[in-house]
């Protein structure tokens, strides 16, 4: 028989943090639902602990690191749930997250998925988000264009979306949650429960979103995509536009202050051609 809800794990290297995040899902109060880590190549004796699980846990291993794309498409061809839900292995669930959100996706079709607040810890100390991470419902396009809003932990989808949409891209290292939202966001409304469901540690060394200044870049590629791959109306266009306007100026500047004029001369030839003002 088929689990209601496919709980999907990715990890690198990050052994004593996706234990915690492993308990975490164990001690759900909702039990249809099967766990898969997906070992993205880690050499910290990684799968030899999640085999320590047994049948709890569903291990699936990639032999070299492939990047948090790849490993959560693995995990989402492999799974079985009606429902999708992911934790990134540094992140942690509260007790009661997958039986809100079950309730929630069966009496309310017409959303694709739902997600929830989250608690945010930075270097061990609680922290309050900025007013720019705000969350919203509905149809919230423009609002997921200036950052991701969205945390991969916190969202519950119904497998069916990823036919419409497609997976994550696995050609970006980071920012990929963000493109993925992008795609569901033009299309679908999205549903926001106003409850602190995960606890998002950051500030530690491997986190990803932290690694390098830049990462706008791989957000204007996403942008990109969405004015080459989807039919746009005009006043999505205009959103879109504005955008990308505001990130290449920022990157532009950055590299040429950074005495990277290549990167520079790049972001500004990406608004010409676009017809943006620079």
């Amino acid at each position: 028989m088929k689990p209601k809800v496919s709980v999907i794990i990715p990890t690198y290297n990050r052994l004593p943090m996706v234990r915690e995040a492993v308990e975490s899902v164990l001690a759900q109060d909702f039990e249809d639902f099967e766990l898969i880590v997906v070992d993205d190549g880690s050499t910290d004796g990684t799968a030899e602990a999640i085999r320590g699980y047994g049948g709890r846990v569903r291990l699936i291993e990639h032999p070299h690191n492939r990047g948090v794309s790849a490993a959560r498409n693995t995990g989402i061809l492999h799974s079985r749930g009606k429902y999708i839900a992911f934790l990134d292995s540094d992140d942690l669930w509260v007790k009661g997250k997958l039986k809100i959100q079950v309730n929630f996706l069966d009496e309310n079709p017409q959303y694709p998925l739902c997600y929830t607040d989250e608690i945010w810890i930075r270097k061990g100390k609680r922290v309050n988000p900025m007013k720019k991470h705000s969350k919203y419902s509905g149809w919230i396009f423009e609002k997921c264009l200036p950052l991701c809003i969205i945390s991969p932990s916190s969202v519950m989808i119904r497998r069916t979306l990823f036919k419409k949409v497609g997976l994550f891209d696995e050609a970006l290292p980071v920012c990929e949650d963000y493109d993925f939202w992008l795609r569901v966001s033009i299309r679908f409304p999205i549903f926001f429960i106003n409850k602190k469901l995960i606890i998002k540690r950051g500030g530690h060394p491997d986190q990803l979103s932290q690694r390098s200044w830049g990462n706008d870049r791989y957000r204007v590629i996403a942008l990109e995509k969405l004015l080459s791959e989807f039919p746009l109306k005009e006043q999505e266009k205009e959103m879109v536009l504005s955008e990308m306007k505001k990130k290449c100026q920022i990157l532009s500047k950055g590299f040429l202050k950074r005495g990277n004029e290549l990167e520079g001369r790049f972001y500004q030839e990406v608004m010409r051609r676009y017809g943006i003002e620079i």
